[in-house]
């Protein structure tokens, strides 16, 4: 009999825990990878990376905007909804015509539970400018040779 009211006890405690716990129902943003890294790259050289991300939640995820943190950060977004379980990318580009290191960020606005802001960055170093092989006078400007 001891045995009977421990065993409904616990069933009982089990309940009132499950009962608790809230189920979060919407949709989820889940990225591959939350920093790209370019390492050093040519001044000029390939701008574009991209970031992978899942819909891990159970209705659809919308996107409303992504912002880079300066104009030199360019994002594109999927305007559709991503269906739960989908796959979609943002892509951005970044200005490599500008020397030295790179530390942007892109902020995604979306309908997510989990992450309704949700920051990615990018990481760097544009080599220099190349030398133009002009020649140019005092003032700057090319010679006419």
């Amino acid at each position: 009999m001891k045995n009977f009211f421990l065993s409904l006890s616990l069933l009982l405690a089990a309940t009132a825990v499950n009962a608790q716990t809230p189920v979060e129902k919407g949709p989820k943003i889940t990225f591959s990878k939350e920093v790209h890294d370019y390492g050093n790259i040519k001044y000029d050289g390939d701008p574009n990376c991209s970031f992978e991300f899942t819909n891990t939640g159970d209705e659809p995820l919308i996107i409303s905007n992504a912002k880079g943190s300066c104009g030199c950060t360019v994002p594109e977004w999927p305007k559709e909804p991503i269906a739960p379980g989908a796959k979609a990318t943002i892509k951005v580009k970044y200005d490599t015509k500008r020397s030295g290191p790179i530390n942007k960020s892109v902020t995604i606005s979306s309908n997510a539970i989990n992450e309704p802001e949700k920051v990615v960055r990018i990481k760097g170093e544009v080599g220099p400018a190349p030398e133009s092989g002009v020649p140019v006078n005092n003032s700057g400007a090319p010679t006419n040779n």
